[in-house]
């Protein structure tokens, strides 16, 4: 429905107080006329369907449009009601506002009982039964029926549930029941909707995302939750058209405004009154806020209440305001808006919206209507109306001023004001969005100027690690405060970003220290500032952070001396090529200098900082002897990070035993390195040494560095041999050697006492590796991963006299194994649990891997030569041998056997197709196949082959296999990879559907596992309780070929009621 035809819900009030759902045969000449008579007569707006008879099978449009325009629904549930199609889809619709929109729905039930609604029994358990009828012998439109039946079964389910009324005619005066509905409807309609705003553009998906949150439906519980985000987003909007959706389902209902102004100016006690008041009507003087609390918790304990504080700043608001979940009647609702995300997880609310932006089309038409008053725009503005959209940047607060302003200008001024703006931010939007970074403490101030002005877009862990050197602590607090404050974002990758208004606004703030001199700001990052600065020399003490991103078009001449005056200068970061200035100085008061294509071979001779922590020069044309004589009796004590990576001068890594306290060391894709000093070897506190691409590296020093956690080698293509190891390194816990050309592991290596996993992996021609017999002794060894190695273990091991290894994963993808060094691998790695031999040349599995009883995944995809496995380890649940095109049918056969699979949780992929074994209860031909469950997910194991009908084509095709439960479709994912199931052509798949783990909420009571978390919402959907539930198992393919697949099912009987699980449709049995 189109927001803006839907403003009435959320500002004015509904089109219709009252709907009423009603069988007409049954009641609309009787109980039902009269109750519309008697609304109406009350004055309440009551939408009836007075007509007899409809054309077709569905409700019309105009009736939905007028469901999602009323308030409160009425369904008037009789004998024959749910013989109606037409009711039912009324229904349908009914409970859906119910459940997204929070409307309030007073079912009556006119004598009739709810459990018949609830378990489809006496006349709606008839009146399902015909519609299923009529359902079945309609092919063309089954799987679309038989999901709206399933709609049916679950609305009338949900809607006897609802507290109602109920009434026998037999018993009862017909007046006097519907007096008290009208009553009680009249109470509710009497309670004026608040005004949220003329135009929601955007505002009607986030009312129902909210509304979905708040679960008003469950009455089992008391929750709040905590909607955050920047000034300006429209928290307040959101909460007050979520307020007038849910409202009506509630006792009491009370909306406290302005809660951080109000406090400020009145104090706490003045809201705890109005609270009281509005509510339960009690006047009462307070002198502090420490006496409501008890009056609070006594008189509303009981009652079911709706509480929205609008704008939170405090804890003590709310501990004095919404102190507790036992403060209230269960069913009620708290809702917190707030710029402060820590707020809500100090008072323990976890359930929290964070309100977003809004998108490109919506603020556009959001503008139009502000500077309009229209949708429709003459299309010569359509360039600055998208020059205002992207400056506004989804900030609804942005766009309502910016429209007002520029309402009634043309396109001259509009431009005009737009300039200004860019330069000089609107005060209005100022002032809103300051009031966080006003709350701040000092130094929280200055570490968000900072972000906003020069490090929007990094990494977190590289701004982190920036500002730590630049005050000389971890500011890593301060970075969460601001993201709790909803000043910052850090987004799933990892980089520290903000709205581009709150970034303005921050630059804005640096921008007034000295609106006309730039050199006297604490902060330069527009280019055209910085240059000013250089050019003319007016740099002064007062510039603590430079950052250069960008060029000027001109050229301009520097003397170099530019940084003298630059005294308190910490950070000089520039990211950018062809900035050919070649500083004569640099400040000694720098802590990092980032500096990318560092355009002079010298390190200025006068520069010694005691407390530059961070140095990074890639790409810099500094050669061997330049930074030599750069580090030789300097002063670099304080240095912690030096990257020189990319330096394509730099033959030679120099003794560095001065950098004491260096614990980050790069000098990757150095391609013309040939030595490093021995003293690289020997720093205490290096944490990581990346080497990476330096690929005419013959030999690396040996290495004593017990604090590293990380070294890297990958691609020193020239590198023959492993540093030697000269003492304990117990903090390197994985390392990956690929494309070198190491052909043995030095005895030390062994000195890496934590070490992992190890990965290897050699490019191009295949190289021999010797796996040394001590290895099996590496404690903390658990995953070894060669790759295109031709591996032979050590010839002076006996098998006989060798230790088991702890390793636990071994892959040997690629590698050129032999018949007769296989069982010597596999006696010296008999505790593997996961093993890989992908792509070898083996043409026989050993017996002997049968000992092997922790194994459960087996891989042996493209073993071309593979030809018979004489053993299967007793434990083994996975096994996969794609394209394996020589194994023997008698072993294929032998992976098919019952006894393998009967205790469930295996997956086998086999080459070739197979007939369906005997074993399977269930066996048919075609893309899908059925079965009917009810209680509980049945545990089965299925069958699957494929091949082409015609033999004209080898291409690769593949299927995926799906599971669809009365018309709702599943994905199903295999859980030792994470990915679907996916059939290839010519192959035989038997593996456990592992249904259970997929089990709804209602069930189990707990969330799923995380790979079927997006699945539980639809199960929620599908299953219904106490019914036979249909099940449909698709193979699926995108192509248009002729395919011929077969499906088996076996049910595990050990796991399911055989009773409870049927191949053919029970209701047809039932019928009969």
């Amino acid at each position: 429905m189109d927001i803006l035809q839907s403003s009435c819900s959320f500002s004015y009030g509904f089109t219709y107080d009252v709907f009423l759902s009603f069988r007409g045969t049954d009641t609309r000449y009787g109980f039902t006329g009269n109750l519309y008579r008697a609304l109406c007569d009350g004055g309440v707006h009551t939408f009836i369907d007075d007509r007899e008879l409809h054309g077709g099978d569905e409700i019309t449009q105009s009736l939905v449009k007028a469901i999602e325009e009323s308030r409160i629904f009425i369904p008037v549930f009789s004998i024959n009601y749910a013989f109606s199609s037409f009711c039912l889809d009324e229904l349908v619709h009914i409970i859906h506002c119910f459940k997204v929109k929070g409307c309030l729905v007073l079912p009556i039930f006119y004598d009739v009982e709810p459990s018949h609604m609830r378990h489809h029994t006496e006349s709606y358990g008839e009146a399902i039964a015909k519609h299923e009828v009529r359902f079945q012998n309609n092919k063309e439109k089954y799987n679309e029926n038989m999901k709206r039946l399933h709609k049916w079964k679950m609305a009338l389910n949900q809607a006897a549930n609802l507290s109602g009324h109920h009434f026998n005619p037999r018993n009862g005066y017909e007046y006097e029941f519907i007096r008290e509905i009208v009553k009680y409807v009249s109470n509710k309609i009497n309670r004026v909707p608040l005004y949220v705003v003329d135009h929601p553009v955007g505002l009607q998906c986030r009312v129902l995302k909210v509304t979905s949150l708040l679960e008003v439906g469950s009455n089992d519980e008391v929750k709040m939750l905590g909607i955050y985000g920047p000034g300006g987003m429209g928290k307040t909007t959101l909460a007050r058209a979520v307020y007038n959706g849910v409202a009506d389902q509630f006792e009491c209902v009370c909306f406290l405004h302005n809660v951080r102004e109000n406090s400020a100016k009145h104090g706490l006690e003045h809201l705890q009154k109005e609270f009281l008041s509005t509510t339960v009507g009690l006047d009462i003087k307070l002198g502090d806020s420490s006496e409501g609390i008890p009056i609070i918790k006594q008189r509303l304990h009981r009652k079911k209440v709706l509480l929205m504080l609008d704008d939170v700043d405090e804890l003590k608001q709310l501990q004095v305001l919404a102190g507790g979940l036992d403060w209230f009647c269960v069913g009620s609702r708290v809702i917190v808006t707030t710029r402060d995300k820590h707020l809500l997880a100090s008072h323990d609310i976890e359930v929290t919206y964070e309100i977003d932006e809004l998108n490109t089309n919506e603020a556009l038409e959001l503008l139009k209507w502000k500077a309009f008053k229209s949708k429709q725009v003459d299309s010569s503005y359509e360039h600055i109306l998208n020059r205002a959209v992207m400056y506004a940047s989804g900030l609804p607060l942005a766009l309502e001023i910016l429209g007002s302003n520029l309402f009634g200008k043309n396109i001259k001024e509009w431009n005009s004001l737009l300039d200004r703006c860019e330069k000089i931010p609107n005060k209005e939007i100022q002032k809103i969005l300051k009031v966080s970074f006003d709350a701040l403490e000092e130094d929280e101030q200055s570490v968000f100027l900072d972000i906003a002005c020069c490090f929007k877009g990094y990494q977190l862990n590289e701004v982190e690690d920036i500002l730590c050197a630049h005050y000389g602590q971890c500011m890593k607090y301060h970075i969460g405060v601001l993201v709790e404050k909803s000043l910052l974002k850090i987004c799933w990758q990892g980089y520290v970003t903000l709205h581009d208004l709150i970034e303005v606004m921050g630059k804005e703030i640096v921008r007034q220290e000295s609106p006309k001199e730039p050199g006297k700001r604490s902060r330069l990052w527009f280019h055209e500032d910085i240059f000013q600065v250089l050019e003319g020399n007016s740099g002064t003490s007062e510039i603590e952070i430079i950052h250069l991103n960008s060029l000027p078009e001109e050229i301009v001449e520097w003397t170099g001396n530019e940084f003298k005056k630059m005294k308190n200068l910490k950070t000089l970061v520039i990211p950018i090529n062809k900035f050919f200035f070649k500083p004569h100085h640099l400040p000694n008061s720098l802590r990092v200098l980032i500096w990318h294509w560092y355009p002079s071979q010298y390190i200025p001779s006068d520069f010694c900082p005691k407390n530059l922590s961070i140095c990074k020069l890639p790409n810099s044309g500094l050669t061997s002897f330049n930074l030599a004589n750069s580090l030789k009796e300097r002063t670099f004590f304080g240095m912690k990070v030096l990257h020189l990576d990319n330096s394509e001068c730099l033959t030679e890594i120099i003794d560095i035993s001065s950098l004491k306290n260096l614990e980050e060391f790069s000098f990757q894709r150095c391609e013309n390195l040939l030595t490093i000093h021995d003293s690289v070897g020997f720093l205490n506190k290096l944490k990581i040494l990346n080497a990476k691409g330096c690929s005419k590296l013959r030999s690396f020093p040996p290495i004593q560095l017990p604090s590293l956690q990380k070294l890297e080698l990958s691609c020193c293509y020239r590198l023959n041999n492993f540093p030697k190891i000269l003492g304990k390194m117990d903090n390197i816990e994985d390392i990956d050697l690929i494309g070198t050309s190491i052909e043995e592991l030095p005895d030390s290596f062994q000195n890496l006492t934590r070490l992992n996993e190890l990965l290897l992996v050699v490019e191009g021609h295949r190289m021999l590796i010797r796996l040394p017999s001590w290895i099996l002794m590496m404690p903390k060894l658990y995953h070894i991963c060669l790759y295109g190695y031709h591996v032979l273990p050590n010839q002076c091991d006996k098998p006989s006299s060798m230790v088991s290894s702890k390793l636990k994963s071994l892959g040997l993808r690629k590698c050129n194994l032999t018949d007769e060094s296989l069982p010597i691998i596999l006696k010296l790695f008999s505790n593997v649990t996961h093993l890989d031999l992908s792509m070898t040349n083996i043409t026989i599995l050993p017996e002997c891997i049968k000992e092997h009883r922790s194994l459960r995944s087996l891989r042996l995809d493209d073993c071309k030569c593979l030809q018979e496995i004489r053993g299967i380890p007793p434990n083994l649940k996975y096994l996969s041998a794609l394209n394996c095109e020589s194994l023997s049918s008698s072993c294929r056969s032998m992976l098919i056997n019952q006894e393998l699979h009967e205790a469930g949780g295996t997956m086998f992929s086999l080459p070739g197709t197979a007939s369906i074994p005997e074993w399977f209860e269930h066996q048919s031909r075609g893309w899908s196949t059925s079965f009917w469950f009810r209680n509980n997910i049945p545990s089965i194991v299925l069958f699957v082959t494929s091949k082409l009908k015609h033999a004209d084509s080898r291409l690769l095709y593949s299927s995926v296999v799906s599971l669809i439960i009365n018309g709702y479709k599943l994905d199903l994912h295999c859980p030792f990879d994470g990915l679907l199931y996916w059939i290839l052509l010519d192959h035989t798949y038997l593996f456990d559907l592992h249904l259970q783990d997929i089990e709804p909420s209602w069930k189990l009571g707990i969330s799923t596992p995380e790979d079927y978390q997006d699945q539980k919402p639809k199960l929620d959907k599908a299953l219904l309780k106490n019914e036979w539930n249909h099940a449909e198992i698709t193979c699926e393919n995108k192509e248009t070929i002729p395919l011929l697949i077969e499906i088996g099912i076996h049910v595990f009987k050990q796991k399911s009621n055989m009773e409870d699980i049927q191949f053919t449709d029970p209701n047809k049995n039932r019928e009969n």
